[in-house]
């Protein structure tokens, strides 16, 4: 049996197949889950990974021999698992996917009622545990059935906007030979755009590109095709299509904030004065565009698990990650890709012009950095040398790794939680101001 401790992550599980994770290992976190929390009735989902039709029927196979019954929804995006949850009121889910790792990779993002995520320190540790001390024969097994959810899902989605409000937009669309080719086409027929798609055959061997639009060089395809075809805007999803990420009319990358500025307004749009939730990283944008919209802006710490406790307790309408997880109070409080694109589409062509054009108050206003990540070999002592060094120009926050907040520009700087990593996001009022802080951070945290 292949289940190897460090594939159990702050937020899922993720490891090599089959070395790291097998289906032995699969059949065991699926049982172990099921001992640990009691659901009677578990989804359970898979993305086109070439691992994860096999790895899925393991993890039901586990959850059945624990006793519980199995919604079997078949290959799905990440937030129709989610959706499953949530609309037919079920006690759990697992998502057999590895999201936008590479190909060799398996993995499983794991909930409980309501979608509530399983993570590291929500139980997922726990599960570990059960699932390395093996199992007895099994007593009483579960049911397994199958439920075809995009329907109700494409109505859904479809729920957040107003169709015949938007525009003959042309959009080209990435979906990275993921989930979002199989998701996509329901919704894509429901809607009056041109759409320029590509890569939408799902092929777990990543024929294209890998499924992870974060980095630069996976990138490239979108924005080239968008400048050929004179697109209005680009749209890329990650693996198992839960983030999705823009280009501009011009090619331009939009950062995970801006989007997160421009989604917010197009919520308070529709509920004026409603509560939205950012993470600590993000640009002032957020803050101030929600602000001027009439809305509540609350900062939180960064990860899916805090933020959808956020949203809870606030009962706010929206939350978005600068890492491109959109979450919305009226979608079981989840993660979805698709929204984000709909609501943008909306917004687009309520507003009229160019998406470059609704972008350009923010990259006049707001200079970042964008996040850069540096090995360190303590993290604790230069967490407290940048403290001691930049915390006299501002306010200082421990929300989450450390911030600054000056008049002029501000930093957040928090460890990763699996390596020997500094993230640093930063911006100023001027670009000018922004790289000379930069620069200064760095040499200190390099030094």
């Amino acid at each position: 049996m292949a289940l190897d401790p460090k594939a159990f992550k702050a937020y899922d599980v993720r490891g090599l197949y089959p070395s790291e994770l097998d289906e032995e290992g699969a059949y065991a976190i699926g049982r172990a889950y099921t001992e640990v929390f009691e659901p009677k009735a578990v989804a359970v989902g898979r993305d086109m990974r070439l691992s994860s039709p096999a790895m899925a029927a393991a993890v039901m196979e586990g959850v059945a021999d624990a006793g519980a019954d199995v919604v079997d929804v078949g290959m799905v995006g990440t937030e129709m698992l989610y959706f499953a949850v949530g609309s037919l009121g079920l006690d759990g889910g697992i998502a057999v996917t590895a999201s936008h790792n590479p190909k060799e990779y398996t993995g499983m993002k794991i909930v409980r009622r309501g979608a509530l995520p399983v993570g590291g320190d929500s139980g997922l540790l726990d599960v570990r545990r059960r699932a390395e001390l093996g199992f007895p024969e099994p007593a009483a097994r579960g049911t397994v059935r199958v439920e075809d959810v995009y329907p109700a899902w494409t109505e859904r989605v479809l729920s957040f906007v107003d169709p015949a409000a938007i525009r003959p937009l042309r959009v080209v669309i990435d979906a990275a030979n993921g989930m979002a080719g199989a998701m996509l086409p329901r919704v894509l027929e429901r809607l009056p755009i041109d759409a320029v798609p590509f890569c939408f055959e799902p092929d777990g061997s990543f024929p294209s590109h890998e499924p992870n639009p974060l980095l630069p060089e996976n990138r490239e395809l979108v924005i080239a095709r968008v400048l050929e075809e004179d697109a209005d805007l680009g749209v890329a999803f990650d693996g198992d299509a839960d983030r999705c990420f823009f280009v501009d009319d011009t090619g331009e990358f939009v950062p995970g904030d801006f989007v997160t500025a421009l989604l917010a307004e197009a919520v308070l749009e529709r509920e004026p004065g409603a509560t939205i939730v950012y993470d600590v990283r993000a640009s002032w944008a957020v803050p101030d565009t929600v602000a001027a919209a009439g809305g509540t802006a609350l900062v939180n710490r960064v990860g899916h698990a805090f933020i959808k406790h956020r949203l809870r307790k606030e009962g706010a309408a929206f939350a978005g990650e600068v890492s491109g997880h959109y979450y919305f109070r009226d979608f079981f409080q989840a993660d979805s890709g698709v929204v984000p694109m709909l609501l943008l589409l909306e917004l687009l062509s309520r507003r009229g012009g160019r998406l470059s054009e609704l972008l350009a108050p923010f990259r006049k206003r707001y200079f970042l950095t964008g996040e850069l990540n540096k090995r360190v070999a303590d993290v604790a002592l230069k967490l407290q040398e940048l403290k001691e060094r930049f915390g006299p120009e501002g306010e200082v926050s421990h929300l989450d790794g450390i911030s600054v907040v000056a008049a002029d520009w501000r930093m957040n700087v928090r460890p990763s939680n699996t390596e020997p990593l500094l993230r640093l996001n930063l911006e100023a009022r001027s670009r000018e101001l922004m790289e000379r802080k930069r620069d200064e951070v760095l040499a200190l945290i390099r030094g």
